[in-house]
């Protein structure tokens, strides 16, 4: 059986319509591609639209593997990245061509190459507060910010599952919002006070007005787009270095310490890791335990302190006092300049 229509097969529509995955999961499945089936054609000795399922073997998927590890220096993470793919394809072999079921257990069945992961990188609450008062809610964006940043450690939510927010997905009546995420599986989440009121008023007031197409989505660039996964992770990144030593940044990633932090005082709180996977929205709880390796030992007056930050309404945040007075001065300036 030709490889060709079994490669366009799993691109177009297992992928896609069967398993649900992201437009970011299938890129990073190409890019695997890409690199397997040129070496599996010169494995065998022949060209690439010659390749057959049959020479889909395990001794060729080992020797692709090492290829990845010894010439082009790939780490563990990501050899083990490219051989979930070739596991994938497997899967759907198995499921779409019985008769190829027997070569397709084998290469499921190959072993990931073991690695220390390295410790999450997470923020604790004093240097989330920290961050949220770096931001100028002077400056044009500074409100969206603010708001992101808010909402980033309330939800847990990844980069990806921000940009695709709409704004009928947040519910301020039931402080609530819906998240798309793997799988493209909805979860409902309850949202602190303070962020469900920043939302209102960001939506309200301070959200640049969008072009056509995006005036759906709740979080928009200052060019009337949607605010993209780059966008918010340079929006972390700018808060951060304002606020860390490089030392400290250097263990951290920029949108996901919020998520981390966020999974880290649930932890504190005494929540379970059922609730915990939920609201994050991962798959298994595989991924959920890994929190379990963490020290959550930090000063108790610490948490207290965060907790009134989020639970507060907006009339107890000084941040906003210090805007409204702002905003009142510059209505005062453009007054008498009008005069």
């Amino acid at each position: 059986m030709k490889l060709n229509p079994s490669v366009h097969q799993f691109f177009d529509h297992y992928l896609t319509h069967i398993k649900g995955m992201r437009e970011n999961t299938i890129r990073s499945y190409r890019d695997a591609f890409k690199l397997f089936l040129p070496f599996a054609a010169q494995y065998h000795g022949i060209k690439i639209r010659s390749l057959t399922v049959e020479h889909i073997t395990v001794p060729l998927i080992i020797a692709f593997l090492e290829q990845l590890q010894h010439e082009r220096h790939n780490l563990p993470r990501t050899r083990n990245l490219r051989l979930a793919t070739l596991k994938s394809f497997a899967k759907m072999i198995r499921l779409m061509s019985p008769q190829h079921r027997e070569l397709a257990e084998r290469i499921i069945h190959i072993p990931q190459k073991r690695f220390q992961k390295p410790l999450i990188g997470f923020l604790y609450q004093e240097e989330i507060l920290k961050v949220f008062q770096s931001v100028d809610l002077k400056r044009k964006e500074g409100f969206r910010d603010y708001t992101l940043l808010h909402l980033l450690y309330d939800s847990g939510a990844r980069a990806s599952e921000i940009t695709t927010l709409n704004l009928d997905y947040f519910n301020p009546q039931q402080k609530t919002l819906a998240i798309l995420g793997k799988a493209n599986r909805f979860r409902i989440i309850q949202l602190e006070n303070k962020t469900c009121r920043l939302l209102e008023l960001y939506i309200r007031k301070y959200r640049t007005p969008p072009k056509p197409i995006y005036q759906h989505r709740i979080f928009i660039s200052q060019r009337g787009e949607q605010l993209t996964r780059h966008g918010i992770y340079r929006i972390c990144k700018k808060h951060l270095v304002k606020t860390l030593p490089p030392k400290r940044l250097k263990y951290i990633k920029p949108v996901h310490s919020f998520r981390h932090a966020r999974a880290v005082d649930l932890l504190y709180q005494g929540k379970s890791l059922t609730e915990i996977q939920n609201r994050l929205g991962h798959d298994n709880l595989q991924s959920t335990c890994i929190y379990l390796h963490l020290d959550l030992n930090r000063r108790r007056h610490i948490q207290k302190q965060f907790i009134r930050h989020m639970d507060s309404d907006l009339t107890d945040d000084p941040k906003l006092d210090e805007l409204l007075q702002w905003e009142s001065q510059e209505d005062m300036m453009k007054w008498l300049d009008s005069l």
